[in-house]
């Protein structure tokens, strides 16, 4: 069985570590992942979505954090602050080590696609990784305060400013990265993770030909909602959600999907304390699926992983 998840985030980054463990031969796995959060700092390329994605496969991400390499130190970045240099964006040192050797391929004319499969590798992962495009996409946000960079945002201010507007600049000339439109042509489900649907998944189905190409493909579509009772497990969803005009729950999800990809979705799974919600989003069109989505340890990841393969099995494919 193959399978294709757009991934962005912590939350993406749980539910394709559980989709990789659950299914029975490696490789069968392709993640897309967003870029458009990428960005260049003290001279090098940064891939937060990407790098968030390939150390949670490799069993090498900080639990506590939520992103980072576990057991990480910090002293270039304390050397960095040293020199003057601003810091709001921390790398640590192994991490650092990334985005180096990113850069010095970058340089030399490798594509994104191409050195972020060289990473993956060095590090183990079996899945296939891909970038959504690799083309240069920046998400910017309008606030009070006039558009932002998404990184400038959400990390070094804080997320404290409403939005009113979310851009992905770049994204009319883009193009899916090599690979991408394969593995949707020959994934038996493709699935859309709980990660953010306006900053996660937006961009991946703002790129041309990525949301044709899961349109025109057999395989069924699903999507796990990143809220959960009210609320997102980590990071802004809610609030952007709620800054944006939209209900702020699982169906509230669910509606932004229905109404800005329609009929893209097949199903959407929701989690069990949402269940009164199964109704509303029938109402759509969908097939639900309630389940634990909630995943705080390796087990509940695979398990969930499992269950959206076992469910995504029985859902009719695209004519």
């Amino acid at each position: 069985m193959n399978v294709v998840a757009l991934a962005g985030g912590v939350g993406g980054a749980k539910l394709a570590f559980g989709l990789d463990r659950a299914l029975v031969d490696a490789g069968q796995l392709t993640v897309v992942v967003n870029t458009a959060d990428d960005l260049e700092l003290h001279g090098l390329h940064v891939s937060p979505d990407l790098d968030t994605v390939m150390y949670t496969l490799a069993g090498l991400a900080d639990r506590e954090r939520g992103w980072g390499l576990a057991g990480e130190t910090w002293h270039a970045l304390k050397t960095l602050k040293r020199y003057g240099a601003e810091t709001w964006f921390q790398l640590g040192d192994r991490d650092l080590a990334t985005h180096v050797r990113r850069t010095a391929r970058l340089a030399e004319g490798a594509p994104l696609g191409v050195v972020t499969g060289e990473l993956a590798s060095a590090l183990g992962v079996h899945a296939t990784l891909l970038p959504m495009s690799d083309d240069r996409v920046r998400t910017r946000v309008r606030t009070d305060a006039g558009w932002l960079d998404f990184q400038e945002w959400f990390v070094r201010r804080r997320q404290v400013d409403p939005l009113t507007e979310i851009t992905f600049e770049g994204i009319e000339t883009s193009r899916p990265a090599p690979g991408v439109r394969d593995a949707i042509a020959s994934a038996s489900l493709a699935v859309i993770c709980p990660s953010n649907p306006l900053v996660s998944v937006g961009p991946i189905l703002s790129v041309p030909g990525i949301r044709e190409a899961l349109l025109g493909a057999p395989a069924p579509v699903v999507a796990i909602s990143p809220i959960v009772a009210g609320r997102a497990l980590r990071g802004p969803a809610d609030r952007m959600l709620a800054w944006l005009g939209a209900e702020v729950s699982a169906a509230g999800v669910a509606q932004l999907y229905a109404e800005r990809h329609p009929t893209l979705l097949g199903g959407f799974v929701i989690d069990r304390q949402d269940e009164a919600l199964a109704g509303r989003i029938e109402a759509l069109g969908l097939r639900v699926l309630v389940a634990d989505t909630v995943m705080e340890s390796d087990d509940e990841r695979v398990a969930l992983g499992r269950t959206v393969l076992e469910w995504g099995r029985s859902l009719p494919r695209r004519a």
